[in-house]
């Protein structure tokens, strides 16, 4: 006869938050901004940020979702919104042949039957890296954008090495039931142009990118999520960024029902260079100093109901 048992401790830490790391600051290296396309269950999203000079807010993502033994599926998003006209240009599609390191390139390019987005050096020192994006959403709507890195602004993640920019889920790191992790640019330039029926929107501004993975069931890593994203031209460039998550109660730092515990990364730009990079985690048990060394949090200042979301709340 067998008998079959878990010998772990129920109370074993089962989440190992990013912002445990001593070195906060980790180059990004070519590899990191590479497309896994993990198996499983795991979501893998690359996204661009940017705020137009006429204040327009345009938002290009591409959503890779694996679910077990299904094939994944993968969506192009992109919003375009301008608060002066109110005009909201909001398309959501699946596209079919995807792949990642296309004919000729390495794996942070991605392309299929309607789009394609090319990482690429740039002949400009001044801005040496650059993805090309380029996409037929509908009749009705094409983009055309080249996004750049500055020089003076370097990505990051938190951490250095392979592991950095991790937070895992689980008791053990080496073998993590499973994990969280992000890489930014904070500030980059895009240029370009939206057509949308036909007429053209003169794309010029500065923004961010993101490439982050989900690698487990997304309902099981956060009860909720928290991003800030200010990009200004004033003072030589400002840029300030935050990326936070909650986790459920399931994953803290005593086992299931010890969760809650809120995870926090960020940066600021000043003077058009990289000057801070932030990572701090809240503990349940625990009160935040207000005069700890790195304070890097989300607070709601008077929020707002969105009835487009369900009343739920929102930062005003």
């Amino acid at each position: 006869m067998f008998s079959f048992f878990n010998a772990s401790d129920p109370k074993a830490q089962n989440f190992h938050s990013v912002s445990e790391r001593s070195d906060f600051f980790g180059k990004l290296e070519a590899k990191d901004l590479e497309w896994t396309c993990a198996g499983g269950f795991a979501t893998e999203t690359q996204t661009f940020y940017h705020f137009l000079e006429d204040e327009t807010m345009v938002m290009c993502q591409v959503i890779h979702s694996s679910i077990g033994l299904w094939s994944p599926t993968v969506q192009f998003t992109c919003k375009v919104y301008n608060p002066n006209t109110k005009e909201t240009i909001w398309r959501s599609i699946n596209v079919s042949n995807f792949v990642t390191s296309p004919p000729g390139l390495d794996k942070r390019s991605c392309k299929a039957d309607q789009f394609s987005i090319t990482a690429k050096p740039s002949a400009d020192q001044a801005h040496p890296e650059m993805y090309i994006i380029r996409a037929n959403l509908s009749d009705d709507l094409q983009i055309s954008l080249d996004i750049s890195r500055p020089v003076t602004v370097p990505g990051f993640k938190i951490g250095n090495g392979p592991k950095g920019g991790f937070s895992y889920f689980g008791t053990d790191v080496d073998k993590p039931d499973g994990y969280v992790v992000h890489r930014f640019w904070p500030r980059t330039v895009a240029s370009g142009h939206i057509i949308h029926k036909g007429q053209a929107i003169v794309a010029r501004g500065v923004g961010m990118m993101v490439h982050a993975i989900q690698g487990m069931r997304p309902n099981l890593v956060a009860s909720r999520w928290n991003f800030a994203n200010f990009q200004s031209t004033a003072h030589g460039g400002v840029s300030a960024i935050q990326m936070e998550f909650t986790t459920l109660d399931t994953h803290g730092r005593r086992g299931a029902g010890s969760g809650g515990v809120t995870v926090n990364v960020g940066s600021l730009v000043l003077g058009g260079k990289l000057a801070v990079v932030t990572a701090e985690t809240k503990w349940p048990d625990e009160k935040q100093s207000e005069d700890a060394q790195v304070i890097s949090r989300a607070v709601h200042v008077n929020p707002l109901h969105d009835a487009d979301t369900g009343g739920k709340t929102m930062l005003s």
